[in-house]
């Protein structure tokens, strides 16, 4: 079995509530019907009832019957949704007005605040949408998981050679979101990192590579000439290696290492005699997001991997990011991903 049909067997056997705040969308609503038709997710479709019943016919689409439309103009609980929305953005001077306002005419908004009333899981936009307009609500209303102060991005790498990783299967981040994290943000997208290749990879041990150009201090931080200092590129590295060790004790996690000493174990060998996880690492975390999406779009082209993400992590409740050039395949694998979140989630709620 596929990582893919792997992820989709696994959000089967425990279906979860999804929002599609999108619903109107094209490709957005045939991968619904496809969802529905698998029997993948339950959904909650945000949108005009009547559009999408036209639209529903007009390309042949036989089973959105199955999912909960939510008409954001004439919505039971949209008082109870702009109440509770003021409420939690009071100290930013939300009004209940403006609260109203957002609730009934912006989508995005509406479906986190379903899933924080515990009336959904999950929720992917993006189709239509930019990053942040995903992120924003989910970020006010959703808030982030608890330790956790950072989001950001992980993509799953699926390559041919079997001997790195799990299997051929490497989970990376930060891909997406975070450009130059501090060491402690670094750490935290560590430990959300090897939560995603667990939850969502079926990694059942993640190990955890903090990457830098140096091994073990094979090399050191060029100097500043004008203030003296170190750049803070390795130094942060080893500075997060140490805080994700003490935040995150379970955690197997080692560092600072090269991508060659983490992956390879012959390389590992000599570069990196001593380490637990130099040459078996399965998730690799990249010290910047230039590193980061320069890194895996390499592999993916150079080298052939297939790339799925970037899946958003850190945030209480799953909420992902699709390409506004998204595939009707891209968001019914969304919507398993998403499912596979929630489940863990649950667990660790």
């Amino acid at each position: 079995m596929s990582l893919l049909e792997n992820i989709v067997a696994r959000a089967k056997a425990d279906k979860q509530r999804i929002v599609l705040p999108e619903a109107e969308e094209e490709r957005t609503l045939k991968a619904a019907d496809k969802v529905l038709a698998d029997e993948l997710a339950d959904l909650i479709l945000i949108g005009n009832p009547e559009n999408i019943k036209n639209k529903a016919a007009e390309w042949g689409l036989k089973h959105l019957s199955k999912a909960t439309i939510v008409d954001p103009m004439h919505c039971d609980k949209s008082e109870e949704y702009a109440e509770l929305l003021a409420e939690l953005r009071k100290k930013k001077g939300m009004t209940i007005e403006q609260a109203r306002e957002l609730v009934t005419k912006n989508n995005l908004y509406l479906g986190c605040m379903i899933i924080k009333t515990g009336d959904a899981d999950g929720q992917i936009s993006g189709a239509l949408s930019t990053t942040g307009d995903t992120l924003r609500p989910a970020l006010q209303i959703i808030k982030c998981a608890p330790g956790v102060t950072c989001v950001s991005g992980a993509m799953l790498l699926i390559t041919h050679e079997q001997q790195y990783g799990e299997k051929g299967i490497v989970v990376m981040g930060d891909v997406a979101v975070t450009p130059n994290p501090t060491a402690d943000q670094l750490a935290q997208i560590a430990y959300t990192t090897a939560q995603t290749a667990h939850s969502v990879a079926g990694i059942q041990d993640p190990k955890v590579a903090m990457l830098s150009f140096s091994t073990k201090g094979s090399a050191k931080d060029a100097i500043n000439k004008e203030t003296g200092k170190s750049v803070y590129i390795i130094d942060k590295v080893v500075e997060a290696t140490k805080l994700a060790k003490e935040k995150y004790p379970d955690l197997k996690l080692d560092g600072e290492l090269q991508a060659d000493a983490a992956l390879d174990s012959v390389t590992a060998a000599t570069k990196a005699p001593d380490s637990d996880i130099a040459g078996k690492a399965n998730v690799l975390v990249v010290p910047n997001l230039e590193v980061g999406n320069i890194g895996y779009k390499l592999v993916q082209r150079l080298g052939g991997a297939t790339a799925i993400g970037p899946i958003l992590q850190g945030i209480a409740r799953p909420v992902n990011d699709l390409s506004r050039g998204c595939s009707v395949e891209d968001i019914y694998y969304m919507v398993a991903i998403t499912a596979c979140q929630a489940q863990d989630a649950k667990v660790n709620s």
